[in-house]
């Protein structure tokens, strides 16, 4: 807590990088690591050899953690690694034996929480809020057989990397209208955990994208991953897009959950929800079904919901979730038994609880007008909703980017194409207090990401974070199960882009044996961060632009004149290797690249290579994309290319 003239004074210290004031930030399996190719009863190659990310140490700056959850067993695990520098924290309801051979650190930051949120809160690493836990097991969690919710996507629940030690840091704390994140608790916990000793951070929640605190993180040899936020579908809503992050997108995996609804004409129909019956609830059986327009106070007034099932039809694209809690709560007051809430493509399912005890469905606008003409041609409608079951498998589409999953491009840094990768995201299973429930966010997509990458960590120790950001974009999939393009979740569905999904959904298994990376000295981030005081090395100005960064990702906000980007791969593949190139133009665009084949021996393990970029139009444009591949029989490593055209200065298309 500082006063304007002693932030003043602290900023000329030549110690001091900058001073700013700190800010209030968001918050935002038992499938999902099979459909990503790792498979634990039949252990892929990438999981036997890294020995499931053993020993790897995973940071995960959240809301805390649930130590009792059986994802978090210590069973079998040997001697905390001798590098390992952190502390168990004490504090309210964490003793000394909540940390473990799995949970070896744990800390927590609540410098500036409003006392009256006291009472809301453990004043210690334990989680309130379950968000910490959830993600904590996604990415690290010990081997739990036979979870579901109420047989819900009954399997096996386990972390990407089982075998991952964990270090909690808790940052997020209850109020009452709220959460409370702040920059300088995030900030707090990023220096601990350089010092403690962590090879991973995994932030699922808002921070600054020009985080000082995570550059200097990856400057120290960890690899940094944050969560892209949860306001898609519109573009330009990204978060955390620093160029030395990995930042991730959330795409849908091959699982639904139908849930049939009959009419009184024997007609079925299909939604989805996550319905189970309660333990007091008596067998399904038919009732009285009415139409309740948009479900509004309004629309329900004069109208006998009594035991009845309500058809709400949401035809506005709005705040989703508000707009069906709003109708529950109105459906609810009412005494209503059930509700089939029609709604434009979503990714929202509720569950029992959620609706407190009583059967909601989300289903499709197209079945919501049939359950609406049938109302209007009977006299007495009637409708039975059955327990929902779960399917997997490729009568599933997938992968797809999630409806909800923010969008690039990124405003603050235009010229780096963000995200860089979509992982699952979307109703995943894992841990939360001493119980198992399904959440979707980019928040559940960026444990993933940390999962794979401490696999890779283990795999590969030697790689720099930069090469297993490379490693991972691309190996990428831009294809489902099907063969055919990913789609994007939007209004209407649509083929999705590097502004979607960056590289791509991860490919764990692709990216244990890339070919070739595009590797950056951290230093040269640099060059690249504007800053104030010109005193310290980290705010060496250039007016270089920032695509000339060695990413594995190339994004030209404002192409006039012909530009030539330099980019370097180094082999981590065979010693003797061909690759050639595969060059898909953007619209609008002529890419060359020189030299067209890259020959790699003991000698020659590095090469550098120049993408001549030309506009064909002169015109005020919008992004289009495309795609600079190089490939041989083995592996094939692609990198996204977005480029805009323009002539003045001001536009407004943007994505």
């Amino acid at each position: 807590m500082l006063t304007e003239d002693q932030a003043e004074n602290l900023a000329e210290l030549s110690e001091i990088i900058s001073v700013t004031p700190s800010q209030n930030h968001e918050l935002l399996t038992t499938r999902s690591w099979d459909f990503l190719g790792l498979n634990y009863q039949e252990p892929s190659e990438l999981l036997q050899r890294s020995n499931y990310g053993e020993d790897i140490i995973i940071g995960i700056i959240d809301t805390g953690i649930w130590p009792e959850s059986r994802s978090f067993s210590d069973h079998g695990y040997e001697v905390i690694p001798p590098r390992w520098k952190g502390v168990c924290q004490l504090g309210q309801a964490w003793g000394g034996t909540n940390c473990s051979r799995k949970i070896i650190g744990a800390r927590y930051y609540a410098a500036g929480l409003d006392k009256a949120s006291l009472k809301l809160n453990y004043m210690s690493a334990r989680d309130m809020n379950g968000h910490g836990t959830h993600t904590a097991s996604t990415a690290a969690g010990s081997v739990v057989e036979g979870v579901s919710l109420h047989g819900l996507g009954e399997g096996v629940a386990r972390g990407g990397a089982p075998r991952a030690r964990l270090a909690v840091y808790k940052v997020v704390w209850e109020e009452e209208n709220g959460q409370y994140l702040t920059t300088a608790a995030v900030l707090a916990a990023m220096d601990d955990a350089i010092h403690d000793g962590v090879d991973i951070l995994s932030l699922s929640l808002i921070a600054d994208d020009d985080s000082f605190g995570a550059l200097h993180a990856i400057q120290n040899g960890i690899t940094v991953v944050y969560a892209g936020g949860n306001y898609g579908p519109r573009s330009q809503v990204l978060f955390n897009t620093a160029p030395w992050a990995i930042t991730v997108a959330a795409s849908k995996i091959d699982r639904s959950f139908p849930t049939t609804i009959t009419l009184g004409n024997k007609q079925t129909l299909i939604g989805q929800s996550l319905y189970y019956m309660m333990k007091n609830e008596s067998n399904n059986r038919f009732q009285t079904l009415v139409n309740g327009g948009n479900c509004s106070r309004e629309a329900l007034s004069g109208t006998n919901i009594k035991g009845k099932v309500v058809l709400c039809i949401e035809i506005t694209f709005g705040p989703i979730i508000k707009i069906f809690e709003d109708a529950l709560a109105n459906v609810h007051s009412g005494g209503a038994s059930g509700l089939i809430f029609a709604l434009y493509t979503t990714d929202m399912l509720v569950s029992t609880e959620e609706c407190q005890g009583i059967p909601c469905v989300v289903i499709d606008i197209d079945i919501g007008f049939q359950v609406l003409t049938y109302i209007g041609s009977q006299r007495l409608p009637i409708a039975k909703i059955e327990p929902t079951s779960s399917v997997t498998g490729k009568q599933v589409l997938a992968p797809k980017v999630a409806m909800f999953s923010s969008r690039g491009p990124s405003i603050k840094y235009p010229t780096i194409l963000k995200p860089d990768i979509a992982a699952p995201g979307v109703n995943i299973l894992a841990a939360t207090k001493d119980a198992y429930v399904f959440s979707s966010g980019t928040s559940m997509a960026t444990p993933h990401v940390a999962g794979v990458v401490a696999l890779l960590k283990a795999l590969h120790p030697q790689w720099s974070h930069a090469a297993l950001k490379s490693a991972i974009i691309t190996s990428a999939t831009t294809k489902d199960e099907h063969g055919t393009p990913i789609l994007a979740e939007a209004l209407p569905r649509k083929v999705a882009d590097p502004f979607d999904y960056g590289g791509g959904n991860i490919n764990p298994n692709g990216a244990a044996d890339p070919g070739l990376i595009y590797d950056i000295d951290p230093r040269e981030y640099n060059k690249f961060f504007e800053c104030q005081i010109k005193k310290y090395e980290i705010c060496n100005i250039t007016t270089k632009p920032a695509y000339h960064l060695n990413l594995p990702s190339i994004s030209i906000p404002e192409l006039r004149h012909p530009i030539k980007v330099e980019r370097t791969v180094t082999n981590v593949g065979k010693v003797d290797a061909v690759y050639r190139s595969d060059i898909q133009s953007p619209l609008g665009v002529k890419i060359r690249v020189e030299p067209a084949t890259l020959v790699f021996n003991a000698t020659n393990k590095v090469h550098t290579f120049k993408a001549s970029i030309k506009p064909l139009w002169k015109v005020q444009g919008d992004y289009t994309f495309g795609s600079l591949t190089w490939y041989n029989e083995q592996h094939t490593v692609r990198i996204p290319i977005a480029v805009r055209i323009t002539i003045q200065d001001f536009y407004a298309d943007v994505a």
